[in-house]
């Protein structure tokens, strides 16, 4: 793979999300990209009661959006201001339960083409080496006009 180097830095990305997609703040508001490095994302996510399922533990759907945000971040950061960039496919497993709290999603660029860029994201409870919940991606980026 070529060498990757990020054209945005976390609070570019940051502060450009909130523009593009302001729904993720309102229904995520503890999300935060929180360091960019070449090939390599690191974003956080509180969760409190409101992302809880029965018996305590942190939603799949919840995990899912933490694992696609990680993907979306991925791309933003290298590729630049791409709003209209996809997800054309997100399988994730989930491995252990998580509690409320601080989230962390490691997500690591595999491949970045012209057209597409496939991830994989590791998951965890902030503080905790034990992954919550795996995933692998992919995401469409629209051509250069």
């Amino acid at each position: 793979m070529t060498t990757l180097a990020p054209v945005l830095t976390a609070a570019d990305l940051n502060e450009y999300i909130a523009e593009v997609y302001p729904q993720i703040i309102e229904q995520f508001p503890g999300y935060d990209v929180h360091s960019i490095e070449p090939g390599h994302v690191v974003v956080h996510m509180r969760t409190d009661e409101s992302h809880l399922r029965a018996g305590g533990t942190v939603s799949g759907p919840t995990l899912f959006a933490l694992a696609d945000m990680g993907g979306y971040a991925c791309v933003l950061s290298h590729v630049g201001r791409e709003a209209l960039s996809v997800t054309t496919n997100l399988n994730i497993n989930f491995m252990r339960k998580a509690g409320p709290g601080m989230l962390e999603a490691t997500c690591n660029i595999l491949k970045l083409g012209k057209r597409l860029m496939v991830f994989d994201c590791a998951i965890r409870e902030l503080g905790n080496a034990d992954i919550v919940a795996h995933a692998t991606g992919t995401y469409a980026i629209p051509p250069k006009a």
